[in-house]
């Protein structure tokens, strides 16, 4: 997700730094942002010369010290982890400028409650893109309970600069898109468990017979088995209904590191 970010806001003329700090992650990031604009390239959406400037505009650096310095808008996109992203954002506080709207990528954690882990609540907001970040359209805006009207139209104004469609929605647990998402997935998960199809036929069954263009399996593959499961379990612990209980076999899948297309399988295999 952050690399696709990134790609983004490059492409659409922004100087962008991103920042990771696991070792090899940046060159990763950097390999696969060029191999997707090579693709948009080769596709007529590009030209030769805009990839170059896309990747002109891109710093990549190890620590948040110094890389922010200058930054108007920072879009954290760590792992889906309650305690991850509060240290971060307390960090973020620290190094970015004053005036500088902190945005978070989160799936589902509170943005009011991440606000509160800096000294301008008013200035944090939940910008919540989608997976692929350059092809799909949608990004979930989400005020806490103290983002500035100031800041929302800001970020809305951003997304709709980079070619995205936002939609504004209440600070709630998985917010709409993860909301009713999961919970399908999820079911998807117990009918794998309790024998009632394949993983092939589930998939198919959503879509061609309710027109998805991606079954919900493979789309838990996508996303990440343990990004699903955090969800869920946010949305658990927080709405407190057990429709939303993670099924036995995600957190299974997720112990044996079965992670989806990151890991190389998950209900699919990826051949890694």
């Amino acid at each position: 997700m952050g690399s696709g970010i990134a790609h983004v806001f490059a492409q659409h003329g922004w100087d962008t730094v991103l920042v990771d700090t696991v070792p090899g992650a940046l060159e990763r990031a950097r390999q696969t942002i060029a191999a997707n604009l090579d693709r948009q390239v080769k596709k007529g959406a590009l030209t030769a010369d805009q990839k170059d400037a896309t990747l002109g505009r891109l710093v990549m650096a190890p620590t948040l010290d110094g890389s922010g310095a200058g930054a108007e808008l920072v879009v954290e996109a760590a792992t889906e982890h309650r305690e991850t992203k509060f240290q971060i954002f307390r960090d973020l506080d620290r190094v970015a400028p004053p005036a500088a709207i902190l945005a978070t990528n989160t799936s589902s954690i509170s943005i009011t409650a991440i606000a509160a882990q800096t000294a301008r609540p008013g200035l944090v907001i939940g910008m919540h893109f989608m997976n692929p970040v350059p092809v799909m359209p949608l990004v979930e805006i989400i005020r806490g309970l103290e983002t500035s009207d100031a800041t929302a139209a800001r970020t809305v104004a951003i997304a709709q600069a980079l070619g995205k469609t936002p939609v504004e929605v209440r600070d709630a647990p998985g917010f709409v898109s993860n909301r009713v998402l999961m919970p399908m997935i999820n079911e998807a998960v117990f009918c794998v468990m309790e024998g009632v199809a394949t993983p092939e036929s589930i998939d198919t069954v959503m879509k061609l017979g309710m027109n998805h263009p991606l079954g919900p399996l493979a789309l838990a593959d996508l996303i990440g088995l343990d990004v699903c499961l955090a969800i869920l379990e946010v949305l658990h612990r927080d709405l407190g209904d057990d429709k939303y209980r993670p099924c036995p076999l995600l957190r299974t899948m997720v112990a044996a590191g079965r992670l989806g297309r990151k890991s190389g399988r998950g209900f699919f295999d990826y051949g890694r």
